[in-house]
């Protein structure tokens, strides 16, 4: 769970969010995101970060969209040391040009990533989460 403010209207942060060359430049490690259907990508990603590292293959797709407003995002990937499936809820809202991103969502681990990686994964994804937050607001609002 996190929020996120960002310096400009709705629609600027909305966009963002939904471009794919955003968002590949700003997933936390992302080798290649690729559009396979409306709403669905393809990813690989190479996350080095503890016992979290490796390289990882899946797919990410947005859900029940409520334009400017919320949607869902459901992320399946697998890697050497086990699969994650999550998914997050983000809402926008803005307040006299300035808008909060909310996000909450949950995750299910398995394989090695979850005996050797439970106990690291929230600071870890609240890490990532947090970078890619960042990533998404200087593309926004400028170095």
């Amino acid at each position: 769970d996190g929020s996120h403010t960002f310096n400009a209207d709705r629609q600027a942060v909305w966009d963002a969010l939904m471009d794919r060359d955003v968002l590949a430049r700003c997933i936390p490690g992302c080798q290649r995101l690729d559009l396979v259907s409306e709403d669905t990508y393809e990813m690989e990603l190479k996350i080095g970060v503890g016992a979290i590292s490796g390289n990882y293959t899946g797919r990410v797709g947005v859900t029940d969209k409520t334009h400017l407003e919320s949607y869902r995002m459901a992320v399946d990937g697998r890697g050497i040391g086990g699969s994650a499936k999550g998914a997050a809820d983000l809402r926008l809202v803005e307040r006299n040009g300035v808008t909060d991103v909310r996000v909450e969502g949950e995750a299910e681990i398995t394989g090695i990533l979850a005996r050797v990686g439970q106990r690291l994964l929230g600071s870890t994804s609240k890490m990532l989460m947090n970078q890619f937050f960042e990533c998404i607001r200087s593309e926004i609002e400028g170095p």
